[in-house]
């Protein structure tokens, strides 16, 4: 009775081919990820938050054109649930943007580390506002990944600077964009970076009246760069989600962490404190525990499903 919902389960996995190809996707992905991380933290130094959003944004939504055709426009411009799309696009503008505005104050590891935090703020939010239910379990992970958030912190006089502030409104912002992610599984990939990123480029002119730094030619191709290159990385992610189940590649999205601590030390001189490194690995243990509770949970639903259908058939 057991064994057919396992073979049947076996039946639907990737290819050990397809499983491999998923994982090098991801860990390019995160790479390109992190490249993008340190050239907006590089380009912050000197330009206003508005005006590389806005620049990033326009050479994004030109390398997207291409696959929007492909796709077909209509399709593209007329989106599923559009007032939820709404919602997801003002989050993820809003996050994008807190996000260099905090890195161009922090350290690249230390901003990170805020930013593996979402998936834990996702849980709560989940419960919170969609009502979902949370198992014992997944509260005291929830609990660990906190934890690991005030440590991060380091509490003193200057653990709720303003840096520290956007950063965590920056995290809950990127949570909260996930939840609404996940009630729009049904929208096409190419949709969904579309309107992301025509979001972020109204929200860089919505910013642009604080600052405008006349970019060198040089620094105007890396602009353009950090916006294709956020863009092939998101596609990578994407495809790698395709290719393997989420369980096996999305741990290695916390490789960016280990980017973040050696791009930070090589670039910008930063070393990590050891209260950052502990925090950051508690939060990494965190979410590594409620990735290997959710895909036991699923398994299990799977499983009842499974059983109950050839009881019903037998």
């Amino acid at each position: 009775m057991k064994s057919a919902p396992s073979a049947a389960r076996h039946e639907t996995m990737p290819s050990r081919n397809a499983t491999f190809a998923g994982i090098l996707m991801m860990l390019l992905g995160i790479l390109l990820f992190s490249l993008n991380d340190v050239m907006g933290k590089w380009l912050v130094a000197t330009y206003t938050v508005g005006q590389v959003l806005l620049l990033r944004s326009a050479a994004a939504l030109l390398a997207i054109i291409p696959f929007v055709v492909k796709q077909g426009v209509r399709r593209t411009l007329r989106p599923e649930r559009p007032g939820l799309q709404l919602l997801r696009v003002t989050l993820g503008s809003c996050e994008v943007a807190l996000f260099y505005w905090a890195v161009s104050y922090l350290p690249l590891a230390d901003t990170m580390t805020f930013w593996l935090a979402a998936p834990i703020w996702a849980v709560v939010l989940a419960a919170l506002l969609l009502g979902e239910r949370v198992d014992t379990g997944r509260w005291l992970a929830v609990a660990a990944g906190f934890v690991g958030v005030v440590i991060t912190l380091n509490p003193s006089a200057q653990s709720l600077s303003l840096p520290a502030i956007i950063a965590l409104v920056g995290s809950f912002s990127f949570a909260a964009m996930m939840i609404t992610g996940r009630q729009l599984r049904g929208t096409p990939d190419v949709t969904l970076v579309f309107w992301q990123t025509l979001g972020a480029l109204v929200m860089g002119v919505a910013l642009l009246p604080f600052g405008w730094v006349t970019p060198t030619l040089p620094d105007l191709g890396l602009l353009g760069l950090l916006g294709i290159v956020a863009m092939v990385a998101h596609l990578c992610v994407t495809r790698s989600l395709k290719l393997a189940e989420a369980s096996v590649v999305v741990p290695y999205q916390y490789t960016l962490i280990v980017w973040a601590v050696v791009f930070g030390w090589l670039v910008f001189g930063d070393w990590p404190s050891s209260a950052m490194l502990f925090g950051s690995a508690l939060i990494i243990a965190a979410g590594l525990a409620l990735l290997m509770l959710e895909r036991r949970a699923g398994n299990a639903a799977s499983d009842t499903a499974k059983e109950r259908v050839t009881i019903e058939q037998n």
